[in-house]
């Protein structure tokens, strides 16, 4: 069977059917809607019309046996029912349509409250951090003190860093101890606290924020000691513990930075 000839005008359900009766011969059952739709290049509704029609076609009707009768009495009504005509949207290729119903809409009862909700009594202004200054006030003092004295105990000094550039300018690498490990024990123990990282840049914040201020209260343990017991320059193990503090305070704070801009 060859497929109908396109036209800008569609075709009526009626002339389509004769087609479709062939097509149903071709594959030896009623083929289905989409083959329907393929075949005769018709939109959905007119499938379902083309479809009712060779249902209706195919399916025999129930004939009843013809009786005689013996004493030439008109025919019984009942026994041969006139059919009824058929109706059916398909036959004129009018698509079925379907009324849709609006949902029942819930009843939520008459028992609503308009009562205020109680206030809360408990106060949501958020805690004042000024006292903060106060305490870190002294606690800078102490820190600053302490690792500058710790870094002049270790090799710390004065340094040229730009010779030849600016010869007279000059700086005591020292201040770089309280700098890096105490400034980095505050950033890591903020982002651990901030639960707006991803969890793995919080683990990560919160233990090494941990351990910045572990080594950073032992720095000050050790500078007192020396400095109570007389000593005038650290043993080699401290002086290699502090020398190792800038380049792991520069690698945490490059790693943390990292972890914080990468979203899981």
């Amino acid at each position: 069977m060859t497929a109908p000839t396109l036209s800008a005008f569609p075709r009526p359900v009626e002339d389509l059917i004769p087609a479709a009766r062939d097509l149903a011969d071709q594959l030896g059952e009623i083929p289905s809607r989409n083959r329907i739709k393929k075949e005769l290049r018709v939109g959905g509704p007119k499938a379902d019309a083309i479809l009712a029609a060779l249902t209706r076609t195919d399916t025999p009707r129930a004939t009843p046996e013809p009786t005689t009768d013996p004493a030439g009495s008109a025919p019984d009504p009942i026994a041969h029912p006139v059919p009824a005509p058929d109706l059916s949207p398909a036959d004129d290729g009018i698509s079925p349509v379907v009324s849709e119903q609006a949902a029942p809409v819930a009843d939520l009862g008459t028992n609503i409250t308009t009562d205020a909700l109680p206030a809360d009594s408990t106060d949501n202004r958020r805690a004042v951090v000024w006292p903060v200054v106060l305490l870190a006030l002294p606690a800078f003092v102490a820190i600053w003190s302490g690792w500058v004295g710790l870094g002049g105990l270790t090799g710390f000094g004065v340094v040229h860093p730009l010779p030849g550039i600016w010869d007279s300018f000059s700086i005591n690498s020292a201040i770089t101890l309280p700098i890096g490990v105490e400034t980095y024990g505050a950033y890591a123990l903020y982002v651990w606290l901030s639960g707006r990282v991803p969890d793995l840049a919080r683990q990560f914040a919160k233990w090494s924020a941990i351990a910045s201020l572990f080594v950073g209260a032992l720095g000050q343990v050790a500078y007192h000691l020396l400095v109570a017991a007389g000593v005038t320059s650290a043993p080699w193990w401290i002086t290699t513990a502090v020398a190792c503090l800038p380049v792991g305070v520069l690698g945490m704070g490059a790693a943390l930075a990292h972890l914080v801009r990468t979203h899981d």
